[in-house]
């Protein structure tokens, strides 16, 4: 692999340096004066894919605002297209560049993961994929699917319900699910590790979509039992067989029966598109899957379906021998070439032209526009929603101004200790979590909401004032607000507004204060409160942000209530610094479970030596902890 010389800038890239790239496969990467990705793409031939963006013909919108902040190209050669595919897939995950596309929220899909590094792993529902560690089954459609199968999954393989890297309870005493046959209660011996693990085995091999040999194995099982005359044995194999049979049928699981192909359909509009798949198993369609994609304008609908389908199969349980993509797409012996070394086997990307593989594909393609109208009349819905309740706020508070930028604060504590704040911020009606913020309220002696409100309003303004500081500049506390909420009544609202006023060189900032009991509002120098309607989208708004801000200071004093309670723990053990506190914190979570631990849990501690976990136990149990 080769690198290219730096280009300095633009202009330079079209005069000159252009003519050196190379006439090879490989992988470009656009980079701006701060030396970021801007965007990740593969060519079969460097140097024409790379000067098409500079030639002034392209006139794609989202090209455009993508080549005025190039400054610097690099490429990357390699052996084959089919490579460079490779090589892009992994650079664009590591640097999420912000003009390539992306399958929106796919953190967010679910996935069953199985904890395969403990030593009685768990089968759990997650939207998480990175954890080492653990094996990942997934992305699904549905999260109610997922549950459904790991019921039955359950059911039949009886793995531990369980949290945590240690199988059951403090107590010693195996849970319910024991009884009910839902675990077979590795907390207590009752199974050996080994047994356990063929147990988890069988589920892996299941969501691998090896189920002949689960399905042989539970019918040798109950016959051995009805053939020795254990009746209710037998019965519970039976049950077991007929759910494991149901669930494979409901997910098509025999994933190398004939006629296993995906069906992918694709519409585009604008900086959307969606997805529509249809997986065909044993010549059936079974099921139906919806991505939606974003960031998707100026390209073309054959990097599209690439980025899709490179994002999505990376992380599925498997890959059919055929894909069936759209008649407007041909060139795709790359793609094809990804899948086939992924799956282990060939991989066909077809685009048909006749028969009943083009009616299918007619059929995805009919529904991915639908699902895409869909999503565009929702997304607006939803926008003409948020500017009716902007517009209603600034109607009935009587605001100089749209409030685009709404910050809300509010104060949680327990009897006056661990006081602490939260700022939310909600920018065109929306939650821009980036820009939350979170205090810890300092010099005040026991309760008061007052002067707490006062100090935070005091000290996030401040700044806003001092944002142009060496080291002081924060995103959000540099951005001014449109509308200030204080959670709270009269009371609070004063402290907000004396606060504000003492601060110099501030711009003007409406500031008002919603009431939780009745949902009054109050605004500065009105004694009365504004009442608005219930079914108010102003109002309805008002309390999407007040319900954040409390959740988020509830959060946070949550937090702080329990590392002062580690803190007070640890102040009296030996052998505990800082690096071993942050341990056992990360470990436990809470000061109540780590008291509660038993030495074993304790020397399971990573970074915790077993001498040192057993004298922490020691000392806690001279503390007055629980009896062993």
């Amino acid at each position: 692999m080769h690198v290219a010389d730096t280009l300095d800038d633009v202009g330079e890239i079209r005069r000159e340096q252009l003519q050196t790239l190379p006439r090879s496969p490989g992988v470009y990467l656009f980079r701006d004066e701060g030396d970021d990705v801007l965007y990740v793409g593969k060519a079969k031939v460097l140097r024409a894919r790379v000067r098409s963006y500079f030639n002034g013909g392209d006139g794609r919108p989202g090209i455009e605002r993508m080549v005025g902040r190039i400054s610097r190209v690099e490429v990357i050669v390699t052996s084959s297209e089919a490579e460079a595919l490779h090589l892009e897939q992994s650079l664009v995950k590591r640097h999420r560049p912000p003009f390539n596309v992306r399958l929106r929220d796919d953190k967010s899909f679910p996935y069953i993961a199985v904890t395969v590094a403990d030593e009685y792993p768990r089968v759990m529902f997650t939207r998480e994929r990175h954890r080492r560690g653990t094996v990942y089954f997934g992305p699904y459609a549905s999260a109610k699917k997922v549950r459904e199968t790991l019921d039955v999954l359950n059911r039949v393989f009886q793995f531990r319900p369980c949290e945590g890297p240690k199988p059951g309870r403090h107590s010693g005493v195996p849970c319910l699910d024991y009884h009910i046959e839902r675990c077979t209660a590795p907390c207590i011996g009752a199974i050996s590790r080994e047994e356990y693990r063929e147990q988890i085995d069988g589920v892996i091999g299941f969501l691998s979509g090896d189920t002949r040999s689960i399905v042989r194995s539970l019918e040798r099982r109950m016959a051995d039992a009805a053939a020795q005359e254990r009746y209710e044995e037998a019965t519970r194999y039976r049950n077991r067989l007929f759910a494991i049979r149901s669930l494979a049928e409901r997910q098509g699981a025999d994933r190398h029966a004939v006629g296993m192909a995906d069906v992918i359909g694709l519409a585009v509009s604008g900086d959307q598109a969606a997805i529509q798949l249809f997986p065909l198993r044993d010549g059936k369609l079974i099921d139906r899957y919806a991505f939606h994609l974003e960031n998707v304008e100026g390209q073309d609908r054959a990097t599209i379906l690439e980025a899709f389908c490179l994002e999505y199969y990376t992380v599925a349980p498997s890959v059919p021998p055929l894909l069936i993509v759209p008649s407007d797409l041909h060139d795709t012996e790359a793609l094809a070439g990804f899948l086939s070394e992924l799956r282990g086997a060939a991989v066909e990307v077809r685009a048909p032209v006749r028969g009943e593989k083009r009616r299918l594909a007619e059929l995805a393609a009919e529904n991915a526009e639908l699902a895409l109208a869909h999503e565009t009349t929702a997304a607006e819905q939803k926008r003409v929603r948020r500017v009716e309740a902007l517009e209603s706020l600034r109607e009935n508070l009587a605001l100089e101004s749209l409030p685009v930028r709404v910050e809300c604060f509010d104060i949680s504590n327990l009897q006056g200790r661990d006081i602490v704040a939260s700022m939310t911020v909600f920018v065109d009606g929306q939650a821009k979590k980036a820009h939350y913020r979170s205090f810890t309220v300092r010099g005040l002696d026991g309760q008061d909401d007052f002067a707490s409100m006062g100090q935070v309003v005091a000290r996030r303004f401040a700044r806003l004032r001092d944002s142009a500081a060496p080291g002081r500049y924060d995103e959000s506390f540099a951005a001014v607000p449109n509308l200030v909420v204080i959670d709270g009544g009269k009371g609070q609202l004063a402290a907000a507004l004396e606060a504000i006023q003492a601060t110099d060189g501030l711009p003007r900032v409406a500031v008002i204060a919603l009431a939780k009991r009745e949902e009054e509002v109050f605004l500065p120098h009105r004694s009365k409160p504004v009442v608005l309607a219930r079914h108010d989208p102003g109002l309805q708004l008002l309390q999407r942000i007040r319900d954040e801000a409390h959740r988020f200071a509830l959060t946070f004093h949550r937090q702080k209530r329990d590392t002062r309670a580690f803190a007070s723990i640890f102040d009296t053990l030996d052998g505990i610094g800082p690096s071993r506190r942050g341990a056992i914190l990360r470990h436990f979570g809470s000061a109540e479970r780590f008291i509660a631990a038993s030495q074993e849990e304790l020397e399971a501690v990573p970074g915790l030596p077993a001498k040192t976990a057993r004298a922490v136990y020691g000392q806690l149990h001279r503390m007055g902890g629980p009896a062993s």
